[in-house]
């Protein structure tokens, strides 16, 4: 009898449930709630896609309904793409939707400031309608869209791109070489570049302060043999701005890209190219910041990098091979691999620096210091490649980040490996005596490490945000001695008696 009344009811569920229609539902009557009423597309350049940006679409009503038209107001004419539900089109009809629930609309775009203006940038706008000829409802949707001057490498008849060649060895990376009237970035309009863009050899590339150059995925800046890279940035009149600073980046324009490691490719100055200056630089979310291949074999520097920032690099800030190198209120911080970089021996003088790694790029764990200094690289399971370094000098430097060992070498014998550090507050917590008995590391010894202040406080100001301005309270607050850099990387004047360790001077924080 039990069983026989539970199979009573299991029909009468199944009957009664068979006699609803859950996809039959009257149109919605303007009742529709939005999670926002405009949409804004972060800023973009002409004719690169946007993110995919979403909305959602509520019933809050106890009854299903349908939503007999969604519509962009331009039509199939407009820039604007949507998504429906997982439909993707510019029109749709039918959109049912049930009773207490949602769906979602997704929106992105690619729109050409070619076809609007001849300004360098405008406001790119539509409307989705719901219901647009009854009881209409709408979003806006708006976009910032800005002009640029594009590079990039040319196609064949068969449709290959352009490419360059790397080395002896036949190798070769997807480029091209800068024209004679392309070899002057101004500030007009910024830059994006596609592929890398070649300096040729016996040729100056000089950017002018206020640049912006923006690189799309896999590109960056190539020096050829016996060519110059000039960056030309200036102090901004206004320390808390960059408007005369000249700023590398990624070309995705939206906030949440803003520091993204590992977006572009680098700056690659090859073996044979001469007579570098970075000046005022900002160097963001590249794979390696700066990229230095062996030396140009004159005495003076080969790079002269000064009141420059790199940051956000996913493996290296700035990486010398044999390099000759001149830094001067120079700040690196935020790297996957290394922050510094000193490799294959060369010539090294850093003053008035700044070399930090408080980065969380992957596991948030580095293996490799914020610097690392060697005269060696392994260029296989049994051969290593040797070469003197020469020189390596830090003066008034702030080494230092969220690990306990910030500074490393690695020395083979039989070459030379010469490195002083001379007024630096350095990261050095050997906290199970890994190198106690190892000289390289003896800092007591006064012709390596003078005057050095180890694991004391920097008092940075927000590290992992890259603000690496220190407190009143710093450690390296007048610790550094006399200097021969007047200012520091905001201009701010130096005391002259006793200037601080670093490239910021101190300053009382809010």
């Amino acid at each position: 009898m039990r069983y026989l009344s539970s199979l009573f009811l299991l029909t009468a569920i199944i009957l009664w449930s068979s006699c609803r229609n859950d996809f039959e539902s009257g149109p919605s009557t303007g009742n529709l709630q939005f999670s926002t009423d405009t949409l804004f597309l972060d800023t973009i350049f002409t004719n690169i896609g946007s993110s995919t940006y979403s909305f959602k679409v509520y019933n809050r009503t106890d009854d299903d309904f349908t939503i007999p038209t969604i519509a962009l107001e331009r039509g199939e004419s407009s820039n604007y793409r949507l998504n429906v539900d997982g439909i993707p089109g510019k029109s749709f009809e039918n959109i049912q939707v049930l009773a207490k629930d949602s769906i979602f609309v997704f929106v992105e775009t690619t729109t050409d400031i070619t076809d609007q203006t001849a300004n360098t940038e405008f406001l790119y706008t539509d409307r989705i309608l719901f219901d647009e000829t009854g009881n209409q409802q709408d979003i806006d949707l708006v976009t910032l869209v800005k002009d640029a001057v594009f590079l990039f490498p040319s196609r064949n008849s068969a449709g290959m791109v352009e490419q360059l060649p790397i080395g002896d060895e036949g190798v070769t990376i997807e480029g091209f070489f800068l024209e004679d009237e392309q070899l002057n970035f101004t500030n007009e309009k910024p830059y994006v570049i596609f592929g890398y863009a070649a300096i040729p050899s016996g040729k100056t590339l000089t950017i002018d302060a206020g640049a912006r150059v923006h690189f799309h995925t896999n590109s960056g800046i190539i020096a050829a043999d016996n060519a110059t890279l000039l960056i030309n940035g200036e102090l901004s009149t206004d320390p808390k701005l960059l408007e005369n600073e000249v700023i590398f980046e990624g070309d995705r324009l939206e906030p949440g890209f803003s520091n993204v490691p590992g977006q572009w490719g680098t700056i690659w100055l090859t073996a044979g190219s001469t007579g570098h200056v970075i000046n005022h630089a900002t160097i963001k979310n590249a794979t390696v910041g700066v990229l230095m291949d062996s030396n140009d074999g004159g005495s003076t520097p080969t790079l002269t990098i000064s009141n420059t920032q790199i940051y956000n690099s996913s493996n290296v800030g700035l990486l010398a091979r044999t390099g000759n190198v001149l830094g001067e209120n120079l700040v690196i911080n935020n790297a996957g691999q290394v922050a510094l970089n000193c490799s294959l021996g060369g010539r090294y003088n850093f003053n008035h620096c700044t070399f930090t790694n408080y980065s969380s790029i992957g596991s948030g764990f580095r293996e490799l210091p914020a610097v690392l200094i060697d005269n060696n690289i392994q260029v296989n399971n049994t051969q290593v490649v040797v070469a003197d370094l020469l020189e390596a000098n830090f003066t008034n430097c702030l080494i230092y980040g969220n690990q306990q060992i910030e500074l490393l070498f690695s020395k083979v014998d039989g070459t030379a490996f010469n490195y002083n550090f001379k007024n630096c507050l350095i990261r050095f917590d050997d906290f199970n005596n890994t190198f106690t008995d190892n000289p390289l590391y003896d800092f007591s010894n006064t012709l390596l490490f003078e005057d050095i202040i180890l694991n004391e406080e920097p008092g940075f100001k927000a590290p992992f945000e890259n603000m690496l301005n220190i407190s009143e309270t710093s450690a390296a607050n007048g610790q550094a001695t006399s200097t021969t850099s007047n200012t520091d990387i905001l201009g701010t004047v130096r005391n002259t008696t006793a200037p601080d360790i670093g490239a910021y001077e101190s300053v009382s924080f809010e």
